[in-house]
């Protein structure tokens, strides 16, 4: 069998506030330095079902907050960059992948969106609630570090292979009620959820930090490597060359 590389799907952000579709470059490079070969899905795909039929893995990416209105949540003064259709298609997208056995991974808003599709909630604004000890950003523009302490008996320690690193954060956001097939895989040292993985399903985590900014850290680079090694395995089972 000749080999082929996964085709690992990132979704972008939407056109609605530049009119232009974009991604950050860093994705692109943590998928290619892993062995998969990326696909950029742009927001608001109407053929979304047939694109990700091609898929052999997925990727949340980051980007602007994620419309209150999807979680009946509660407006906030800091909220920003609202695009409701890339709200709409990521939720189907998050709902179709989840219903597979696909690997999925969340980065940031990514993580918030598999959140929201699956019926939880979002915090409006994490220092109204756990103040500023920890910074998850510098300042709206900006990414800042800080330490997360995963939790042992996860599929997150088995891949980073230590319990405690340091991660580029960039996010005024994050969990607030989480949905029942869902579990914590790490917290910030303030109580912050930082990471989850799926109970039902075989390869779905969500990071709320960004992996692929630090790519050079082994141990960042070990959650995209163990992601597309899934992707490789699954695309094993189901295409022939």
């Amino acid at each position: 069998m000749k080999f082929q590389p996964p085709l690992i799907g990132i979704t972008t952000s939407g056109q609605m506030l530049t009119g232009n579709f974009s991604l950050s470059k860093f994705y692109v490079e943590a998928i290619r330095s892993a062995g998969g070969v990326p696909i950029l899905i742009p927001a608001g795909e109407p053929n979304l079902a047939a694109m990700f039929a091609q898929l052999d893995g997925l990727v949340f990416s980051g980007g602007g907050d994620i419309d209150p209105d999807m979680y009946n949540g509660v407006c906030h003064p800091t909220i920003y960059n609202i695009d409701p259709e890339r709200d709409r298609s990521e939720i189907s997208l998050a709902q179709l992948a989840l219903a597979t056995e696909i690997p999925i991974l969340g980065i940031c808003r990514g993580l918030e969106i598999l959140v929201v599709a699956t019926g939880g909630s979002l915090i409006p604004h994490l220092p109204d609630e756990f103040g500023e000890v920890i910074a998850h950003r510098a300042d709206q523009a900006l990414s800042t570090e800080h330490t997360v302490k995963i939790a042992p008996d996860t599929h997150l320690a088995q891949i980073v292979g230590t319990l405690e690193v340091p991660v580029v954060s960039w996010h005024h956001q994050a969990v607030g009620t989480i949905p029942s097939e869902w579990r914590i895989a790490a917290k910030a040292p303030d109580g912050v959820i930082e990471a989850l993985e799926h109970g039902n399903h075989p390869w779905a985590i969500a990071l709320q930090w960004h992996p692929e900014m630090s790519i050079q850290d082994s141990s960042q680079y070990r959650i995209f490597h163990a992601f597309v090694t899934a992707a490789r395995t699954r695309m094993g089972m189901w295409k022939t060359a």
